[in-house]
């Protein structure tokens, strides 16, 4: 089965599609608009960015599911993009660089460049995957083998002797021999060194100075963040505001933000805004809003400005909190092939950017109706609540005009010229460095949406499917009911299921043949639309009432829930806050619900709850 990449290059000799005439872009004329050559009529005349559609998708091999991938494949992926990784879009790239990077692992420069070609056209973790399971049925390396390359790791390559990789390789033979056991080959050796992080192997090796002056930021500078999406620092924080519902015009609360920013430019990548408390799901929903192009996003909030910063960054920097710790997270930038940086315990001034760029936020935010301000102190006499004006719409779109029109316009004091010149300055180039052009343009948004998607895995029942005691299904799932695990045929096979937390009435069910995601309802379709953390406010009361927790007590908890809440009339700030979270939950951007394939899958799934912040997603139905 053949996909379509998630995205396409823009840049002068490529083959785009204008409506329904072909034609050839020529030339970049700015961050949103190029020159396009007509391939009947050969015209030339200037086309936006948000018109252009690839001329013929490049078909390629679908990859094979990483939602069954082992662990052995997803490795040798990881390995194999460690060993390109300083040559991957390197400029000026030669054959003597590429030699001396394959004979630093023992491999031929052309297995380098197999790599490079299969990586650089689609930047995914995916191309660099075995083809083939050559290892399938052979044992794996035993635990004694390993325990023995982990203590020759420590004790001859990290230390301050810098003792060569081959007296690694002759510890391990010699141990190995002495205890019985068949040596591991060299190569084996080299990738488990190859795979230690630079700053533990320059500590362990040169001491922590050297280790802090090769790692370390430069005051005012930032490592790496030489050119557009080079490095986005990410983070969140309580914003110092109290926002009103939508329909009663009161008061609910603080929000939060979780903010991304491109360190090179200072130019806001993406943001997320929520009255939940920062999690993976508002990690991964800014992380989407940050790669995506931001026009429709902006017509919907009917805002007439401009904000071009779209495409995959190349780091992630983000501090050591759990919300960003998340396997799913990790998984996901792996395979867009996104670097994640975690910022140095104990080490504040790694995340400056982010930071500074908050506070400059908080200060605008101070001129709003109903601010907090920073402490009671700035505050006074101000009536935070009596004031507060301002919903998380209006909030939102507030910012982004802020963002967009202010902040981006507006002479940085450490670049001595606005965020938007500098980006302009890294795509195009000036006189004295060149540009890098303008990142690939995504173009299926609802499958990059589902990657940074929470997941589940279940079995398939006569009855369809069940999570967290509410049943789903569609004819689509009849073909897998009691299929049988294909590695284990004693037990059944279970299926990968994302669902967005905000809105459950929906899972996504991944056919590991056609590996395409497809929309499973509720079972019983006559059930509202919920969100998670109201499902778990219901089974708490049913669970109070002493009633063990099925799907119809569930729903008729819900529906007392929401007399509870009509009764009361919006008198209290939990109760318009939760139908704030309802409203916002519902009006959310979901992937189309169309019949027939969706999306590819792209993103493994790992055996953990995806929301460290949220209850257990599972309740142990299969």
């Amino acid at each position: 089965m053949n996909s379509t990449p998630a995205t396409f290059a823009v840049q002068p000799g490529t083959e785009v599609l204008v409506g329904q005439r072909r034609g050839t872009v020529t030339r970049i004329l700015d961050l949103d608009a190029v020159l396009i050559r007509d391939s009947e009529t050969g015209q030339i005349r200037q086309a936006k960015l948000t018109e252009l559609q690839p001329a013929m998708p490049s078909m390629t091999l679908a990859a094979p599911g990483l939602e069954y991938l082992a662990d052995e494949d997803w490795q040798t992926a990881q390995r194999r993009l460690d060993v390109i990784h300083p040559l991957v879009r390197k400029r000026g790239r030669t054959r003597s660089e590429v030699s001396q990077r394959a004979r630093e692992f023992d491999l031929h420069p052309n297995t380098l460049y197999k790599w490079l070609t299969a990586y650089e056209a689609t930047g995914r973790l995916t191309a660099l995957m075995p083809k083939t399971r050559r290892d399938k049925g052979a044992p794996k390396l035993a635990a004694e083998i390993e325990a023995i390359m982990q203590a020759s790791i420590e004790d001859i390559y990290l230390t301050s002797q810098r003792k060569p990789v081959s007296r690694v390789c002759e510890d391990v033979r010699r141990r190995c021999l002495n205890g019985g056991l068949e040596p591991p080959h060299a190569n084996t050796i080299r990738n488990r060194i190859a795979q230690l992080a630079e700053p533990l192997r320059t500590k362990r090796r040169e001491g922590r100075k050297a280790a802090s002056e090769a790692f370390s930021p430069i005051e005012g500078e930032f490592p790496g963040a030489d050119w557009p999406l080079a490095v986005v620092q990410i983070d969140h924080t309580k914003l110092d505001i109290i926002l009103v519902d939508d329909h009663h015009r009161r008061p609910i609360g603080r929000p939060w933000i979780t903010l991304a920013i491109d360190v090179f430019s200072r130019m806001v990548a993406g943001f997320y805004v929520s009255f939940d408390p920062p999690g993976a799901l508002a990690t991964g929903l800014c992380v989407a809003h940050a790669v995506l192009p931001k026009e429709q996003w902006l017509a919907k909030r009917d805002i007439d400005a401009e904000w071009p910063v779209w495409g995959f960054p190349k780091t992630l920097h983000m501090d050591n909190a759990k919300e960003f710790r998340g396997l799913m997270l990790q998984r996901a930038c792996a395979e867009y092939g996104i670097d994640i940086d975690w910022r140095p315990v104990a080490r504040p001034h790694f995340g400056g950017h982010i930071e500074r760029l908050l506070g400059t936020a908080s200060k605008e935010i101070h001129t709003l109706p109903g601010t907090t301000f920073s402490n009671p102190q700035q505050r006074g006499s101000y009536d935070s609540e009596g004031k507060a004006a301002l919903s998380l719409s209006e909030f939102e779109a507030w910012l982004a005009v802020y963002v967009a029109q202010v902040y981006h316009q507006r002479k940085h004091s450490s670049l001595g010229m606005s965020p938007l010149v500098r980006y302009r300055e890294g795509v195009f180039g000036t006189d004295q460095r060149p540009g890098v052009g303008l990142p690939a343009r995504i173009t299926d948004e609802d499958r990059l949406r589902l990657d940074f998607t929470p997941f589940v895995e279940r079995t398939v029942q006569d009855y369809g499917v069940v999570i967290d005691d509410v049943h789903y299904y569609h004819d689509v799932l009849r073909r897998w009911i009691g299929a049988k695990d294909p590695t284990s045929p004693k037990a059944k096979r279970k299926f990968v299921f994302r669902r967005d937390p905000r809105d459950i009435s929906t899972i996504w069910f991944f056919d590991p043949e056609l590996r395409t995601y497809y929309p499973i309802p509720y079972r019983d379709t006559s059930h509202p639309a919920i969100s998670l953390w109201e499902l778990h406010e219901a089974e708490r009361m049913v669970k109070q009432a002493g009633s063990a927790p099925d799907e119809r007590a569930l729903f008729k908890a819900y529906d007392r829930m929401r007399t509870i809440e009509e009764d009361a009339q919006a008198k209290t700030k939990a109760v318009r806050r939760a139908q704030q979270r309802r409203r916002d939950g519902l009006g959310a951007e979901k992937p189309s619900m169309t019949t027939g394939p969706v999306v590819k899958a792209t993103i493994a799934p790992e055996r953990i709850e995806p929301f460290d912040e949220l209850d257990p997603l599972s309740d142990g139905h299969v």
